[in-house]
């Protein structure tokens, strides 16, 4: 039997405050395993949806990468939508005075940088903040539970951002509904919060064990591939080199008009060739990954932007990256990998980089202080 999301689940139930003026935070990526919206689905149920919120990209989840999304009214139930990817993060008095209960389904992309993860964080603390019971509808990681698979660093705080709000590291093998506990209690938040669990999800599954269609989550996270290269793709959105966003390949490829492909595809082979395909195309290579259940991406993305680096001193630029939550662009390396003066690291000879790259990617401790949050075996 395929995967039930917290909403089937929820669908299911009678919870005692199914009549409450309810308030939710979604998009269009959120849906239930047969794929109606989450909220039409509720509504048809008899939930008392008065009020929704859209996170980064808008209730449609098409908006531009990084752009201001405006308040609006929802086309599919005509109820009116307030951004927390626009003037605002987070719920202020005025949001929730009219609302009894938060609700949260946004799926996840499995990645300290996505930033539905830090509005999930947002909305508990802020349902601690004006006392108003919170239900998280989980979901499975797409890229699995897999505690093996976790890679750091751990943020610095020096460069919290909304791109890395709090310390966990850049692939975090946990599920919404588990980071929200963790979340409540390492923070004292102490918010009423409900976890309505999936089913049929067990740790090791990544997506492909689902047997479900991909439902794309936001413009450039387009299919499951994209999804498995995003945590190590991402760091180009710091350079002058190109993942391919606004394209049907979007963190599927690199690519630059002075790319040296085939010298590039070569010795990339010798290097991350048991974990990627690698196809040489006009100024671009394309990535697949091999084994998905094994894949260590933000390890071999940053041996990819390494090698490129190293190989292209002339043409490879560090560049801004301007977004609503960083207007500047400035220092957006720093804020993806989560350490101060993430720029100087690539400076370091391959020997010397290798040993410090992998020294930050291993963090033990991670599962350790998930432990006592986690809720599937």
């Amino acid at each position: 039997m395929s995967i039930r999301f917290g909403v089937d689940q929820l669908l299911t139930m009678d919870p005692s405050w199914k009549q409450l003026r309810l308030g939710m935070l979604t998009n269009d990526a959120a849906t239930t395993w047969d794929g109606i919206p989450s909220r039409k689905a509720l509504l048809e149920k008899g939930f008392h949806l008065v009020k929704l919120f859209s996170p980064e990209h808008g209730i449609d989840r098409n908006g531009k990468d990084g752009a201001l999304m405006e308040d609006h009214m929802d086309p599919i139930t005509q109820l009116p939508i307030i951004s927390l990817y626009g003037n605002k993060f987070t719920l202020d008095a005025m949001d929730v005075e009219d609302v009894d209960v938060l609700i949260f389904d946004v799926p996840d992309a499995g990645t300290r940088f996505y930033t539905f993860l830090w509005s999930l964080s947002y909305f508990v603390e802020a349902a601690a903040k004006y006392n108003k019971k919170v239900v998280i509808l989980d979901r499975p990681n797409p890229l699995s539970g897999n505690f093996e698979l976790v890679e750091g660093p751990i943020l610095d705080p020096e460069v919290s951002s909304f791109i890395g709000r709090f310390p966990i590291p850049i692939k975090h093998q946990s599920t919404f509904g588990e980071l929200a506990c963790y979340f409540n209690h390492a923070f004292n938040w102490n918010a009423d919060l409900e976890i309505i669990s999936c089913k049929n999800w067990k740790r090791w599954k990544t997506f492909f064990d689902w047997g479900l269609p991909w439902v794309k989550t936001s413009p450039a996270i387009q299919n499951f591939e994209s999804c498995l290269l995003y945590p190590g793709l991402c760091f180009f959105e710091a350079t002058n080199v190109s993942i391919g966003r606004d394209t049907i390949y979007s963190f599927e490829w690199v690519g630059a008009t002075w790319l040296k492909v085939d010298t590039l595809t070569a010795i990339l082979n010798q290097i991350v060739g048991d974990d990627l395909k690698l196809e040489p195309l006009h100024n671009a290579i394309r990535l697949k990954v091999k084994e998905p259940n094994y894949y260590k991406a933000v390890m071999n993305g940053l041996i990819l932007l390494k090698v490129i680096k190293d190989m292209h001193p002339n043409d490879f630029q560090w560049a801004p990256y301007p977004t609503e939550h960083n207007k500047t662009g400035e220092n957006h390396l720093s804020k993806l990998l989560g350490i101060p003066d993430a720029e100087q690291l690539f400076d370091l000879p391959l020997k010397d980089w290798l040993q410090q790259v992998s020294r930050l990617l291993k963090v033990a401790s991670w599962e350790k202080a998930m432990e006592p949050f986690l809720l599937y075996a």
